[in-house]
């Protein structure tokens, strides 16, 4: 009874579900109008819907039930009585490799494709290793904080004492189970920020030197930002983003982590920006571009099912738009560190191509970062650099 009674819970999220929604804003709406629904029926009805989102445009033509199933499947590695009540023969196999449950599920549905999940493959970024990043959408992506230097002691005694178990992955970056209570466990807010290990390696490129000026151009709610000054407290800091709401969260963001001196603009990047800024230029820019966000997919799996390839060519006219914006206040031989939270070439590659050919700076390095390899989000970031001013005697040279 337990099982059909999740089975229907799942059935009305679904139908309830509209078809450009985000599943973390729409289930707690759901949850607040089901008050019966106690934490484990909330949990499991959370994991059937997010499984089920993750077989992404694979089977297609299969009712939702059975794709249900081959989603709980594929997505679980331990026993769950729904899969032992609707597929038995399935959950006495839940131990097998991911590649011996995707035969099992191939001889079950002869038209199951594993391309057929991110249907967009040949889009992606060169080196990205596809079956592997297919095969991650199956897997949870893990929940990443980074500690703020003095308070890494009081963070892992914390969780030691709550029994989460956690890795230390170096620079302050800490890997815990998806789901953990943060709010809980920190009143303390200020000991650590929650962010992906891959927006974390991100901060290898920046190397910002002291009393510089930089500016974050799309700076959302400050993440970079807060790499950048953890790394460089001394800097000229310009913050800028197109939603005044957002940047009132970095603004609490900034408190919480001691970072006060700022300035802060609102400015739409794909226009224009001189009135604003013609007096400026800096030492560094970081361009963390808005994109499809194709490499966050494995924590929001409904999106795959929302997307058109027409998507793709919007950012990438978007990118461009912006990267030529902003551009002209880099001081010549300074960096601009261009960064995608997209596996697509036409984002990533791409768009750094433009850079080079049509706005004159150089590339000096450039690279995906692998999320998938890492149970993270895939990134992309490179750092490229504006053309410094020709030597004199290389002038007089060509006048001569």
């Amino acid at each position: 009874m337990k099982a059909l009674n999740q089975l229907k819970t799942f059935q009305r999220i679904l139908a309830n579900f509209p078809a450009d929604g985000q599943l973390s804003k729409f289930l707690p709406g759901f949850f607040r109008q089901n008050k019966q629904m106690g934490s484990t029926d909330r949990r499991v009805a959370s994991r059937l819907v997010y499984n089920y989102f993750r077989l992404g445009n694979a089977l297609p033509d299969l009712p939702a039930e059975d794709r249900l199933m081959a989603a709980e499947f594929l997505c679980n590695t331990q026993t769950n009585s729904f899969l032992q009540h609707f597929k038995p023969e399935w959950a006495a196999c839940i131990s097998f490799t991911l590649d011996e449950k995707l035969e099992m599920v191939k001889a079950a549905y002869p038209n199951f494709n594993l391309k057929d999940i991110f249907p967009w493959n040949k889009q992606l970024s060169a080196s990205v290793d596809q079956e592997a990043f297919l095969k991650s959408f199956f897997i949870q992506p893990d929940l990443f904080i980074r500690v703020r230097k003095g308070f890494e002691q009081q963070v892992k005694t914390t969780l030691a004492k709550a029994d989460v178990t956690f890795k230390d992955e170096g620079n302050n970056c800490l890997t815990l189970p998806n789901g953990t209570k943060l709010e809980t466990l920190f009143p303390n807010q200020h000991w650590f920020e929650v962010q992906d290990h891959s927006s974390q390696q991100t901060a290898k490129y920046f190397r910002p030197q002291k009393w510089e000026g930089w500016w974050d151009a799309c700076a959302a709610s400050g993440g970079k930002s807060l790499l950048l000054h953890e790394q460089e407290p001394d800097l000229k800091l310009v913050v800028s983003d197109i939603r005044e709401n957002i940047l009132a969260n970095l603004d609490e963001r900034f408190r919480q982590a001691g970072l006060m001196k700022y300035q802060k603009k609102i400015l739409d990047l794909t226009q224009n920006p001189d009135f604003i800024m013609h007096n400026y230029a800096f030492d560094g820019i970081i361009l963390d571009a808005p994109c499809t966000g194709s490499g966050t997919w494995g924590r929001t799996p409904e999106l795959i099912t929302q997307f058109n390839t027409h998507r793709i060519e919007f950012f990438q006219r978007l990118q461009q738009s912006i990267a030529r914006n902003v551009v002209k206040y880099l001081k010549p031989g300074k960096p601009l560190i261009y960064i995608t939270c997209s596996a697509f070439k036409a984002e990533n590659e791409d768009t750094v191509d433009f850079m080079v050919k049509e706005l004159g700076l150089q590339l000096e390095e450039m690279q995906v970062l692998k999320g998938y390899e890492h149970k993270a989000d895939t990134m992309f970031v490179a750092r490229l650099c504006a053309n410094p001013p020709a030597p004199t005697g290389v002038l007089l040279d060509k006048m001569e």
